[in-house]
């Protein structure tokens, strides 16, 4: 009989990677959301730090302000969860204290996140359209591009390819018809790699290879 594996957080599984994202929610309802890169996992990592920008052997990726947090985290979780149902991984739910999740998960959070930074509160409903209207691997190609060039939470704000994600999913409404995947601005951004679309518009990415993995 194969032994079920435990998922933590958002289809966290230390048992297939240690590298993952944490997500720390602070008591009350004013500090900002922390959102952090890992590359090991240990029984202590589960704690709230006693500093939020104290994040162990992890990067720093995005100080969220609480305001903006409430904003997505309701769509987040219902697109995650559905996801990992599939799986046959447990549900995750946003809660005080530090939320480990799985790094794909995690990279697709990020770039939400990065998008709304800086943005008008006004435009956030467009970026979470948008996002949700990207294929996963579209979110993970778009991340590990933003980040290879612009991907820490203070140093790399409002810069290059930050500023591009910005623009693309909170200046650029998608309708439901059109999933076409407008990459220019990337380009201008300086990326080398854009996803490109294929004759149906139906848009793909040189860069990552689909995977199926949570982890």
């Amino acid at each position: 009989m194969v032994e079920k594996k435990f998922y933590d957080g958002f289809g966290f599984c230390p048992e297939e990677s240690v590298h993952h994202f944490r997500v720390v929610i602070p008591p009350g309802s004013q500090q900002d959301i922390v959102i952090s890169e890992h590359f090991s996992w240990d029984e202590d990592n589960g704690a709230m730090p006693a500093s939020l920008s104290y994040n162990h052997d992890g990067q720093l990726k995005v100080l969220l302000p609480r305001s903006k947090w409430n904003e997505i985290a309701e769509d987040v979780r219902a697109e995650f969860n559905k996801r990992l149902l599939t799986f046959g991984a447990k549900a995750g739910k946003w809660k005080t204290g530090v939320i480990p999740m799985s790094r794909l998960l995690g990279k697709e959070l990020v770039l939400l996140a990065w998008a709304i930074e800086d943005a008008d509160p006004a435009t956030i409903p467009t970026a979470i359209r948008n996002w949700l209207g990207l294929a996963q691997e579209e979110r993970w190609w778009l991340y590990s591009m933003t980040n290879a060039a612009t991907g820490h939470a203070a140093s790399g704000r409002n810069k290059g390819w930050r500023k591009a994600v910005r623009y693309a999913l909170t200046e650029n409404p998608v309708l439901e018809s059109q999933r076409k995947f407008d990459d220019s601005m990337f380009r201008l951004a300086g990326g080398d790699e854009p996803v490109e679309a294929d004759s149906k518009g139906k848009t793909k990415s040189r860069k990552i290879k689909a995977t199926a993995r949570l982890a």
